[in-house]
Protein backbone atom coordinates (compact mmCIF):
# COMPACT_ATOMS: atom_id res chain seq x y z
CA UNK A 1 0.00 0.00 0.00
CA UNK A 2 1.52 3.29 -1.09
CA UNK A 3 0.92 6.51 0.70
CA UNK A 4 -1.20 8.09 -1.52
CA UNK A 5 -3.49 4.81 -1.51
CA UNK A 6 -3.32 5.08 2.15
CA UNK A 7 -4.35 8.79 2.07
CA UNK A 8 -7.49 8.34 -0.05
CA UNK A 9 -8.31 5.37 1.88
CA UNK A 10 -8.23 7.27 5.22
CA UNK A 11 -10.13 9.97 3.79
CA UNK A 12 -12.88 7.65 2.79
CA UNK A 13 -13.23 5.93 5.86
CA UNK A 14 -13.41 8.81 8.00
CA UNK A 15 -16.21 10.46 6.01
CA UNK A 16 -18.34 7.45 4.88
CA UNK A 17 -18.00 6.92 9.17
CA UNK A 18 -20.34 9.71 9.69
CA UNK A 19 -21.74 10.60 6.27
CA UNK A 20 -24.86 7.58 5.31
CA UNK A 21 -23.00 5.73 2.98
CA UNK A 22 -21.83 2.88 4.24
CA UNK A 23 -17.57 3.17 5.29
CA UNK A 24 -17.66 -0.72 5.17
CA UNK A 25 -19.04 -0.55 1.96
CA UNK A 26 -16.95 2.61 0.43
CA UNK A 27 -13.31 0.97 2.11
CA UNK A 28 -14.34 -2.31 -0.60
CA UNK A 29 -14.92 -0.47 -3.64
CA UNK A 30 -12.15 1.85 -3.14
CA UNK A 31 -9.68 -1.31 -2.10
CA UNK A 32 -11.19 -3.06 -5.79
CA UNK A 33 -10.36 0.23 -7.98
CA UNK A 34 -6.64 -0.38 -6.37
CA UNK A 35 -6.39 -3.53 -6.97
CA UNK A 36 -6.44 -5.05 -3.22
CA UNK A 37 -7.67 -7.78 -1.57
CA UNK A 38 -10.06 -8.36 1.38
CA UNK A 39 -9.76 -6.05 4.59
CA UNK A 40 -8.10 -9.07 6.26
CA UNK A 41 -4.68 -8.01 4.04
CA UNK A 42 -4.66 -4.52 5.89
CA UNK A 43 -5.55 -5.62 9.07
CA UNK A 44 -3.26 -2.99 10.47
CA UNK A 45 -4.24 -0.22 8.28
CA UNK A 46 -8.25 -1.09 9.54
CA UNK A 47 -7.41 -1.36 12.71
CA UNK A 48 -5.67 2.26 12.53
CA UNK A 49 -8.27 4.00 10.64
CA UNK A 50 -11.26 2.97 12.56
CA UNK A 51 -9.12 3.72 15.82
CA UNK A 52 -8.85 7.57 14.13
CA UNK A 53 -12.75 7.49 13.47
CA UNK A 54 -13.56 7.35 17.20
CA UNK A 55 -10.91 9.83 18.22
CA UNK A 56 -12.73 12.11 15.99
CA UNK A 57 -15.90 11.40 17.40
CA UNK A 58 -14.08 12.36 20.87
CA UNK A 59 -12.87 15.27 19.74
CA UNK A 60 -16.50 16.75 18.15
CA UNK A 61 -18.34 15.59 21.04
CA UNK A 62 -16.39 16.06 23.88
CA UNK A 63 -19.20 18.52 25.53
CA UNK A 64 -21.42 15.72 25.83
CA UNK A 65 -19.30 12.53 27.02
CA UNK A 66 -17.66 14.96 29.40
CA UNK A 67 -21.82 16.33 30.52
CA UNK A 68 -22.39 11.86 30.40
CA UNK A 69 -19.54 11.53 32.84
CA UNK A 70 -20.10 13.97 35.02
CA UNK A 71 -23.87 12.86 35.79
CA UNK A 72 -22.36 9.41 36.22
CA UNK A 73 -19.98 10.05 38.95
CA UNK A 74 -22.92 11.69 40.89
CA UNK A 75 -23.98 8.11 41.59
CA UNK A 76 -28.02 8.97 40.83
CA UNK A 77 -30.64 7.69 38.03
CA UNK A 78 -30.37 11.47 36.02
CA UNK A 79 -30.68 12.15 32.97
CA UNK A 80 -26.86 11.44 32.25
CA UNK A 81 -27.04 7.59 33.56
CA UNK A 82 -30.44 7.38 31.62
CA UNK A 83 -28.49 8.05 28.43
CA UNK A 84 -25.61 6.53 29.45
CA UNK A 85 -27.68 3.34 30.22
CA UNK A 86 -29.15 3.68 27.05
CA UNK A 87 -25.99 3.59 25.02
CA UNK A 88 -25.60 0.23 26.52
CA UNK A 89 -28.75 -1.17 25.48
CA UNK A 90 -27.99 0.10 22.41
CA UNK A 91 -24.75 -2.14 21.87
CA UNK A 92 -26.65 -5.65 23.00
CA UNK A 93 -27.42 -6.56 19.09
CA UNK A 94 -24.10 -5.94 17.97
CA UNK A 95 -22.18 -7.16 20.69
CA UNK A 96 -24.36 -10.75 19.86
CA UNK A 97 -23.61 -10.42 16.22
CA UNK A 98 -19.80 -9.75 17.09
CA UNK A 99 -20.16 -13.04 19.06
CA UNK A 100 -21.85 -15.44 17.45
CA UNK A 101 -21.80 -14.14 13.82
CA UNK A 102 -18.64 -12.81 13.04
CA UNK A 103 -17.05 -15.81 11.06
CA UNK A 104 -20.21 -15.26 8.86
CA UNK A 105 -20.07 -11.88 8.58
CA UNK A 106 -16.27 -11.85 7.58
CA UNK A 107 -16.89 -14.55 4.96
CA UNK A 108 -19.95 -11.80 3.64
CA UNK A 109 -17.10 -8.85 3.48
CA UNK A 110 -15.38 -11.62 1.22
CA UNK A 111 -17.68 -12.34 -1.35
CA UNK A 112 -17.13 -9.51 -3.71
CA UNK A 113 -18.59 -5.61 -4.40
CA UNK A 114 -22.36 -7.41 -5.68
CA UNK A 115 -23.35 -7.77 -2.37
CA UNK A 116 -22.03 -4.37 -1.64
CA UNK A 117 -24.17 -3.20 -4.12
CA UNK A 118 -27.49 -4.75 -2.84
CA UNK A 119 -26.70 -3.43 0.62
CA UNK A 120 -26.47 -0.09 -0.73
CA UNK A 121 -29.79 -0.12 -2.00
CA UNK A 122 -30.61 -0.98 0.97
CA UNK A 123 -29.15 1.66 2.80
CA UNK A 124 -30.69 3.99 0.30
CA UNK A 125 -34.68 2.59 0.47
CA UNK A 126 -34.28 3.11 4.48
CA UNK A 127 -33.28 6.71 4.11
CA UNK A 128 -35.83 7.66 1.61
CA UNK A 129 -38.32 6.20 3.78
CA UNK A 130 -37.35 7.92 6.71
CA UNK A 131 -37.09 10.87 4.97
CA UNK A 132 -40.99 10.44 3.91
CA UNK A 133 -42.58 9.16 7.02
CA UNK A 134 -43.89 11.34 9.35
CA UNK A 135 -44.69 9.72 12.91
CA UNK A 136 -45.37 11.79 15.99
CA UNK A 137 -42.24 13.28 17.66
CA UNK A 138 -40.77 12.27 20.78
CA UNK A 139 -39.12 14.18 23.79
CA UNK A 140 -36.44 11.39 24.43
CA UNK A 141 -34.82 8.51 23.43
CA UNK A 142 -36.36 5.73 25.15
CA UNK A 143 -34.20 2.48 25.95
CA UNK A 144 -36.74 0.38 23.53
CA UNK A 145 -35.77 3.21 20.71
CA UNK A 146 -32.34 2.42 21.88
CA UNK A 147 -32.82 -1.08 21.28
CA UNK A 148 -34.45 -0.77 18.20
CA UNK A 149 -31.66 1.48 17.04
CA UNK A 150 -29.05 -1.15 18.58
CA UNK A 151 -31.09 -4.05 15.96
CA UNK A 152 -29.96 -1.59 12.98
CA UNK A 153 -26.63 -0.88 14.07
CA UNK A 154 -26.42 -5.11 14.29
CA UNK A 155 -27.96 -5.15 10.25
CA UNK A 156 -25.16 -2.45 9.63
CA UNK A 157 -22.02 -5.20 9.55
CA UNK A 158 -22.46 -6.19 6.43
CA UNK A 159 -20.45 -4.11 3.68
CA UNK A 160 -22.95 -1.46 2.21
CA UNK A 161 -25.31 -1.00 4.91
CA UNK A 162 -24.30 2.21 6.73
CA UNK A 163 -24.08 2.50 10.40
CA UNK A 164 -25.10 5.66 10.84
CA UNK A 165 -27.37 5.89 8.17
CA UNK A 166 -29.75 2.80 9.77
CA UNK A 167 -29.72 4.01 12.70
CA UNK A 168 -30.65 7.76 12.58
CA UNK A 169 -33.31 6.96 9.69
CA UNK A 170 -34.58 4.50 12.08
CA UNK A 171 -34.70 6.67 15.04
CA UNK A 172 -36.19 9.37 12.78
CA UNK A 173 -38.99 6.27 12.21
CA UNK A 174 -39.47 5.92 15.62
CA UNK A 175 -40.30 9.88 15.57
CA UNK A 176 -36.97 11.38 17.87
CA UNK A 177 -35.79 14.95 17.55
CA UNK A 178 -33.61 14.92 14.65
CA UNK A 179 -31.46 17.39 16.75
CA UNK A 180 -30.69 14.38 19.14
CA UNK A 181 -30.09 11.33 16.96
CA UNK A 182 -26.92 12.05 15.15
CA UNK A 183 -25.41 12.63 17.95
CA UNK A 184 -26.84 9.60 20.09
CA UNK A 185 -26.09 7.44 17.12
CA UNK A 186 -22.27 8.77 16.79
CA UNK A 187 -21.81 7.79 20.89
CA UNK A 188 -23.18 4.20 20.32
CA UNK A 189 -20.95 3.48 17.49
CA UNK A 190 -17.89 4.06 19.49
CA UNK A 191 -17.96 0.90 21.93
CA UNK A 192 -18.53 -1.73 19.30
CA UNK A 193 -15.37 -0.19 17.25
CA UNK A 194 -13.13 0.12 19.63
CA UNK A 195 -14.10 -3.67 20.72
CA UNK A 196 -13.39 -4.60 16.56
CA UNK A 197 -10.04 -2.45 16.29
CA UNK A 198 -9.12 -4.17 19.89
CA UNK A 199 -10.15 -8.12 18.58
CA UNK A 200 -8.18 -7.61 15.87
CA UNK A 201 -5.15 -5.99 17.71
CA UNK A 202 -5.25 -9.17 19.81
CA UNK A 203 -5.01 -11.20 16.23
CA UNK A 204 -2.61 -9.32 15.30
CA UNK A 205 -0.14 -9.84 18.41
CA UNK A 206 -0.98 -13.32 18.18
CA UNK A 207 -0.01 -13.75 14.60
CA UNK A 208 -3.39 -14.62 13.46
CA UNK A 209 -3.05 -12.01 10.68
CA UNK A 210 -0.06 -9.59 9.45
CA UNK A 211 0.27 -6.22 8.64
CA UNK A 212 1.58 -7.59 5.12
CA UNK A 213 3.45 -5.24 2.97
CA UNK A 214 2.19 -1.82 4.34
CA UNK A 215 4.79 0.36 5.98
CA UNK A 216 4.79 2.89 8.48
CA UNK A 217 4.34 5.64 6.88
CA UNK A 218 1.04 4.89 4.61
CA UNK A 219 -0.42 4.00 8.06
CA UNK A 220 0.49 7.44 9.56
CA UNK A 221 -1.18 8.91 6.88
CA UNK A 222 -4.17 6.80 6.85
CA UNK A 223 -4.21 7.80 10.43
CA UNK A 224 -4.51 11.39 9.78
CA UNK A 225 -6.31 11.74 6.87
CA UNK A 226 -9.43 9.40 8.54
CA UNK A 227 -9.00 11.67 11.65
CA UNK A 228 -9.29 15.01 9.92
CA UNK A 229 -11.57 14.03 7.30
CA UNK A 230 -13.74 12.36 10.56
CA UNK A 231 -14.01 15.49 12.28
CA UNK A 232 -15.57 17.17 9.78
CA UNK A 233 -17.98 14.54 8.83
CA UNK A 234 -19.35 14.01 12.19
CA UNK A 235 -19.63 17.93 12.30
CA UNK A 236 -20.75 18.51 9.18
CA UNK A 237 -23.31 15.00 9.53
CA UNK A 238 -25.01 16.15 13.12
CA UNK A 239 -26.08 20.01 10.84
CA UNK A 240 -27.38 17.98 8.26
CA UNK A 241 -29.73 15.64 10.57
CA UNK A 242 -30.94 18.89 12.05
CA UNK A 243 -31.82 19.77 8.32
CA UNK A 244 -33.24 16.38 7.31
CA UNK A 245 -31.64 16.36 4.20
CA UNK A 246 -30.38 12.96 4.37
CA UNK A 247 -32.47 12.03 0.89
CA UNK A 248 -29.50 13.50 -0.81
CA UNK A 249 -27.48 10.82 0.28
CA UNK A 250 -30.38 8.29 -0.26
CA UNK A 251 -30.19 8.99 -4.10
CA UNK A 252 -26.64 8.90 -3.85
CA UNK A 253 -26.57 5.21 -2.24
CA UNK A 254 -28.92 4.14 -4.95
CA UNK A 255 -26.93 5.40 -7.83
CA UNK A 256 -23.96 3.71 -6.44
CA UNK A 257 -25.45 0.30 -5.47
CA UNK A 258 -27.00 0.32 -9.03
CA UNK A 259 -23.62 0.72 -10.68
CA UNK A 260 -21.92 -1.63 -8.59
CA UNK A 261 -24.58 -4.48 -9.52
CA UNK A 262 -24.21 -3.51 -13.03
CA UNK A 263 -20.43 -3.70 -12.52
CA UNK A 264 -20.72 -6.71 -10.90
CA UNK A 265 -22.65 -8.71 -13.71
CA UNK A 266 -20.61 -7.32 -16.38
Amino acid sequence: MSWFEALVLGIIQGLTEYLPVSSSGHLAIGQALFGMGNGEENLMFTVAVHVATVLSTLVILWREIDWILKGLFKCEMNAETKYFINIVISMIPVGIVGLFFKDYVEEIFGSGLLVVGFCLLITASLLTFSYYAKPRVKETISWKDALVMGLAQAVAVLPGVSRSGSTIATGLLLGNKKESLAQFSFLMVIPPILGEALLDSLKIAKGENVMGSIEMLPLCVGFLAAFVSGCFACKWMINIVKRGKLIYFGIYCAIVGLGIIIYSLE
